[in-house]
């Protein structure tokens, strides 16, 4: 299963985490929005339609900028899972959690703090390395 996630990146640096629905498969933990890919469909138009759907938004999928993977099983274990993160600077409207429990703003650094399901852990370090200034 293939699934895309997105890093809503705001001017000052904060992050968007979602809250996963309480009643889900790792209710109440942390992540990136976003979700599974459709049969036939190209990840960046999957995070384009997942952001609309989940939060409200809408963006270009040029504005995506692809930041890293991480691969492993579902949370039943039951399917191979590989989650695809996109960074993004650029969209229009104001994020509602259509479908989470809360919304939140974080600096990268504090990303990695936060109770997530496995594979959200990799993609928080990945994100970090890839917003950390270059040192030229």
């Amino acid at each position: 299963m293939v699934v895309v996630a997105v890093a809503l990146v705001q001017g000052d640096g904060r992050v968007l985490m979602q809250q996963r629905p309480f009643a889900k498969m790792h209710g109440g933990l942390w992540e990136f929005p976003g979700g599974k890919v459709d049969p036939g469909e190209c990840p960046e138009d999957a995070a384009v339609r997942e952001l609309g759907e989940e939060l409200g938004l809408a963006m270009d999928s040029a504005s995506l900028r692809p930041v890293g993977f991480a691969s492993g099983r579902t949370g039943d274990g039951s399917r191979s899972l590989v989650i695809l993160l996109y960074a993004c600077r650029e969209w229009q409207g104001d994020p509602h959690p259509h479908e989470a429990e809360a919304l939140g703003w974080y600096v990268p650094e504090a990303i990695e703090t936060l109770e997530m399901p496995p594979l959200d852990y990799p993609l928080a370090a990945a994100l970090c390395k890839f917003l950390r200034p270059s040192a030229i």
